[in-house]
């Protein structure tokens, strides 16, 4: 029999909240899957990164209303310093908002930070911070290149976006160890 995957894990975790009307405790997802509650609270930190309205509670987990079923993607874009600003208002300006950053450190593995941008006055904010030293781009320790969580009302506004990004020569094309780690 094959081993589920992280991600086959997290779809049945994620259908078994929105099936249900009351909380589901760590302990039943982890048994339908076969796995730790340590595996189950990790698996839920991802998913929340993903974008997915999850709360714990007392007796368990609950998934609360996406809205309008909100569409998330990772995408890889690449860029340098002086162009975080443009980068960031082309994609509040299509109607996207950028949950987080991440890189893949050749060192320290997966690195990423919630960044929650969905205005041009959060990405003033963050440009600010930038500039008076409060903070370095992630992009800075991997020659550019990084990734975004981006959640937009469709999937039709994530591929406008999308295609700004490359018109821009923003987007960057996923490596194949990428696409399997994502």
């Amino acid at each position: 029999m094959k081993e589920m995957t992280g991600g086959e894990r997290r779809k049945i975790f994620l259908q078994m909240l929105k099936d249900s009307n009351l909380p589901v405790s760590g302990t039943v997802l982890g048994r339908k899957t076969g796995v730790s509650r340590q595996v189950v609270v990790q698996d839920m930190a991802l998913l929340r990164m993903q974008g997915h309205q999850i709360m714990s509670t007392a007796r368990g987990y609950v998934i609360e209303d996406e809205g309008q079923h909100d569409a998330v993607r990772l995408v890889k874009v690449c860029h340098t310093n002086e162009q975080v600003e443009e980068e960031l208002n082309l994609i509040v300006d299509f109607g996207g908002t950028v949950l987080d950053v991440m890189v893949n450190h050749r060192a320290y593995g997966k690195v990423s930070a919630p960044l929650n941008i969905r205005s041009r006055r959060d990405v003033k904010r963050f440009v600010e911070d930038i500039k008076t030293g409060k903070s370095t781009p992630l992009l800075n320790v991997t020659s550019g290149y990084h990734f975004h969580h981006i959640k937009a009302e469709s999937e039709d506004v994530l591929d406008e976006i999308e295609n700004e990004l490359a018109k821009k020569d923003f987007l960057a094309e996923f490596l194949p160890y990428e696409i399997a780690a994502e």
